[in-house]
């Protein structure tokens, strides 16, 4: 028994060796392009004033590399031809890792800005500019609201994304249990997330605190979800909390814990609870950073005969199958 743990640990460690490989190569490929963008001038002597509202010459260079290829001044190029050819001098969305040319109209819907202003209101304010994530997260949520079961969050933190979820969905008219775990401590240092377990841990946990991304302030935590109905505080360390998640119906999970032991246990937990066409979203899954629980949960699911599927946001999204 020994031995096999020592291989599927043995296994896991190459896993994430590759995915750091990864990481690196695509971080280099980054530096290459900036590189790239810096020799091409990534500026434009071009007056601002003569160009259109929002122009980027470093998005122009990037979307036109032919245009970076030729060495030519980016807002020069776009006066003299661009503007006819109708070519790209803006991204319609850059932040949070992400940088698109596509649309990302949700951001004006009422609903949608009503829904983040709350989850910013939960969050004390902190701005962490996550619309589209939220956006993924309100998506899940509005379609399990259509399925029978409740919903839960595992790393609820200061709850930004529930309180926009609740928002969204006038949670108290809804008829459901919104489960909330989290130590409200940071990670789990000594137990499931040990530097042991997960590598890195220690440092995560420094960073979030002192950024002011994690809190200890449960009562505060409590405050913000007054307002609503059918609303479960749990605290303390997953796994030992999940017994107390009574439902025996689960129709939509968000699983945010920074630390892969606890999202897989988690996902072990709840995997049998989950109705078809459950919606589970992993706030990780796809992150640069996070490779370990990239691995961990794209194996959990292998074991589950699915897949999850990886979003540009950074995030997963798993849909329950049916079931046998």
């Amino acid at each position: 028994m020994f031995g096999r743990r020592t291989g599927k640990r043995a296994a896991q460690d190459a896993k994430i060796a590759g995915l750091e490989q990864q990481l690196a190569e695509q971080k280099a490929l980054v530096a290459q392009l900036s590189a790239q963008l810096a020799v091409a001038g990534g500026r434009s002597r071009v007056p601002a004033d003569a160009l259109p509202d929002g122009f980027d010459p470093a998005i122009y260079l990037a979307f036109n590399p032919d245009v970076a290829a030729a060495g030519v001044d980016p807002g020069e190029h776009y006066l003299s031809s661009g503007q006819q050819q109708g070519r790209i001098y803006a991204a319609s969305y850059a932040q949070d890792g992400l940088i698109t040319i596509h649309n990302s109209d949700f951001r004006d819907d009422p609903d949608f800005r009503r829904a983040y202003a709350r989850g910013l209101e939960a969050s004390d304010g902190m701005e962490y500019n996550w619309h589209w994530r939220v956006h993924v997260g309100l998506w899940a949520a509005r379609a399990a609201a259509h399925l029978p079961g409740d919903f839960v969050e595992c790393g609820v933190n200061k709850g930004f994304l529930s309180s926009a979820i609740m928002t969204d969905l006038d949670w108290n008219t809804r008829g459901k249990v919104f489960w909330l775990l989290d130590t409200f401590t940071g990670l789990d240092l000594s137990g499931v997330s040990s530097e042991d377990a997960d590598p890195g841990a220690v440092d995560r946990n420094r960073t979030h605190f002192e950024s002011g991304l994690y809190t200890n302030d449960v009562e505060a935590v409590r405050r913000n979800f007054a307002q609503w109905r059918n609303v479960e505080i749990v605290q303390g360390t997953v796994p030992g909390t999940l017994a107390q998640i009574t439902s025996d119906r689960i129709a939509f999970a968000s699983i945010d814990m920074n630390s892969a032991p606890p999202e897989v246990a988690a996902m072990e937990f709840l995997w049998p609870r989950l109705v078809p066409g459950a919606m589970v979203v992993f706030d990780d899954y796809a992150y640069y950073d996070c490779p370990a629980q990239y691995a961990a949960l794209k194996d959990f699911a292998r074991r589950c005969g699915t897949a999850i599927l990886s979003l540009p946001t950074g995030q997963g999204l798993m849909v329950r199958p049916p079931i046998d």
